[in-house]
């Protein structure tokens, strides 16, 4: 289940390598426990730093007969013996008490995550999110919870600007609310993050994309002088060109070939655009010379700035012919 679905149970797992995601479901678990009954004993144990019988005496009957959550931290550097302590609780919960078990990911650990998914313990995906389309999902769900909405526009350039960190995603979508009324529109977003959103590797995308050479030369270089390394601008690059390979791919076979791709409307709507610029030939062209920079800022080449530089000049170029 999602982190804003997650439900309290005898014993719950929290999986997944994003640390926001995982927060916000224990913080909810905990919540329910103490709108259920207000003195509830939450107890938090570390599973890196556990000794034997710690997990016993955390669930154990309180004095004053409260309900007990214990929240388990760590459990992918679980010790040995919070292992061997938390199968047998597995085969035998304690009354009363609700145990939340926070992994992080990795091997470590796996036999008891075995043995929870055959108990049919309930699980709380918490995993990173990585592509602009789940981080703009991710945006327009935040908002949406605080009761506001932004145009397709905004979305996009909110995470073009901030979206390589969810908090620090969350963080700006609880600005916007805080500091601006009614529909969230794009001129919002970059009055308050413009600086940013311009030394973004995406922002260097769309101008190359676009044939734009000379803007997106400059996008790249003030990009650089703020400390971007090349990389993830070739990685922008790379993204952007997929995204219209993709879409030219399945052009005129309709809108479900289109949903299929797994890309939010607006951005299948965006690369159609784009598209008219371009042609097979062209993408070609333009898809081999980011191939070539990817490997030369990775190692193969001498000079990672004027590699990734000659890749914007080289989609610039190929656009449009």
């Amino acid at each position: 289940m999602p982190w804003d679905q997650a439900t309290l149970a005898p014993v719950v797992l929290v999986l997944g390598g994003e640390d926001l995601l995982a927060e916000r479901a224990i913080d909810r678990l905990v919540a329910q426990a103490r709108a259920a009954q207000p003195d509830v004993d939450v107890v938090r144990l570390d599973a890196g730093e556990y000794v034997a019988g710690e997990l016993g005496v955390a669930t154990s009957p309180s004095l004053f007969a409260e309900d007990k959550l214990v929240v388990v931290a760590g459990v992918e550097r679980c010790t040995d013996d919070f292992l061997q302590d938390a199968l047998a609780y597995l085969g035998s919960p304690a009354p009363g008490v609700d145990v939340v078990l926070r992994h992080a990911g990795g091997q470590r650990g796996k036999r008891l995550l075995d043995a929870a998914k055959a108990a049919s313990v309930p699980a709380v995906a918490c995993d990173p999110i990585t592509t602009d389309g789940d981080k703009s999902a991710f945006v327009t769900a935040e908002l949406r919870r605080a009761g506001r909405r932004a145009d397709a526009q905004a979305v996009r350039a909110l995470v073009d600007a901030v979206g390589s960190d969810l908090r620090e995603l969350a963080a700006a979508c609880s600005q916007l609310v805080a500091d601006s009324a009614g529909l969230i529109g794009v001129e919002i977003v970059e009055r308050y993050y413009g600086g940013r959103i311009e030394a973004t590797g995406f922002r260097v995308a769309d101008a190359a994309v676009a044939g734009e050479a000379g803007q997106a030369v400059s996008l790249l270089r003030h990009a650089i002088g703020t400390g971007l390394d090349p990389v993830p601008i070739v990685a922008a690059l790379a993204l952007k060109l997929r995204t219209l390979a993709k879409v030219a791919a399945v052009r005129g076979r309709g809108a479900g070939a289109a949903r299929e791709l797994g890309l939010a409307p607006w951005q299948v709507d965006r690369a159609t655009s784009e598209l008219r610029r371009w042609t097979p030939e062209g993408l070609a062209t333009a898809i081999g010379a980011v191939a070539q920079a990817d490997a030369e800022v990775k190692g193969e080449g001498r000079d990672p700035v004027f590699a990734v530089e000659r890749a914007v000049l080289a989609v610039a170029s190929a656009s449009g012919r």
